[in-house]
């Protein structure tokens, strides 16, 4: 019996990167078959171009066509700049966290040059917004938003709340570094939510529970008020947020006064665990 050989390398990578060029072309087509001709034009007119740092698809239901958009979109392309940040509003900020969030809800991203990037931000970094979330390996944001090196600042704390630590984060991103937007995102499901509905009692847990405490008694959701009930901890959940939200203004007057000006936003939003969709609070 002839022994097994492995394939050429070069083969298999040739093989590989086949398959690879036909799920993009593929998924090309299915985003805008018009873009077809337009890549395969730009890739024989120049061939052995390097590929930019941060190529995205037009989120589904935009159009391109609108001059509105353009500054969203050259987000959406580039590394974040100085020149990229400052022209940015908050509503612009938010408007890219929510193209990238649908971006991700159905599965597509981003083709970024992780390595380039890197390359792009060892000077200076310039991002748009600054994220504070739970520590819940589930809730990422840089992957549920759909953004790269040097697009957000993430602050991630069990039960996403507000402290003095936190607070100069924030005031930092903002007023000394750029941001536009500042987003408290809870999530559905959460175990610190949890632990505090259930007045759990644990070395440094408790103190830690214990700020999540004010949204659990708040709460209004008939039934038990205990982690059992689905629907007592998510109103428990909504309602750190908007706590949170009404602490950064009331223990930050650097972000407060920004926000009164209009330099800055202060959002909340929610995350579902079961769909990956993020819900911005009203």
């Amino acid at each position: 019996m002839t022994a097994w050989k492995p394939p050429c390398t070069a083969t298999y990578r040739c093989g590989r990167r086949a398959t690879l060029e036909r799920i993009v072309t593929a998924a090309v087509t299915l985003w805008d078959p018009d873009r077809l001709h337009t890549l395969d034009h730009q890739h024989a007119e120049a061939p052995g171009t390097p590929e930019p740092s941060h190529r995205t698809p037009i989120p589904c239901g935009a159009d391109a066509s609108e001059p509105s958009r353009t500054i969203l979109e050259q987000n959406d392309m580039r590394t974040q700049t100085k020149e990229l940040q400052t022209g940015l509003t908050p509503a612009n900020a938010l408007q890219i966290l929510k193209d990238g969030n649908q971006r991700f809800i159905n599965n597509l991203k981003a083709n970024r040059n992780l390595l380039q990037q890197v390359n792009e931000t060892a000077e200076g970094q310039y991002p748009f917004a600054v994220i504070l979330s739970c520590i819940d390996s589930r809730t990422s944001a840089e992957l549920i938003f759909d953004q790269g090196l040097g697009d957000i600042f993430s602050v991630r704390i069990a039960g996403n709340f507000v402290n003095e630590d936190i607070l100069g984060s924030m005031e930092f991103a903002c007023k000394a570094a750029g941001s536009k937007l500042v987003v408290v995102l809870g999530h559905s499901a959460c175990g610190a939510v949890k632990g505090a509905c259930d007045d759990v009692k644990l070395g440094n847990l408790t103190a830690m529970l214990a700020k999540i405490r004010p949204a659990v008694d708040r709460a209004k959701t008939s039934g038990a008020r205990n982690s059992s009930n689905a629907e007592f901890v998510q109103e428990v959940a909504d309602i750190n947020v908007s706590i949170a939200m009404d602490q950064i203004r009331e223990r930050s007057p650097i972000l407060k006064e920004m926000e009164e000006k209009g330099e800055i936003d202060i959002v909340g939003g929610m995350y579902d665990v079961g769909s990956g969709e993020v819900t911005f609070l009203d």
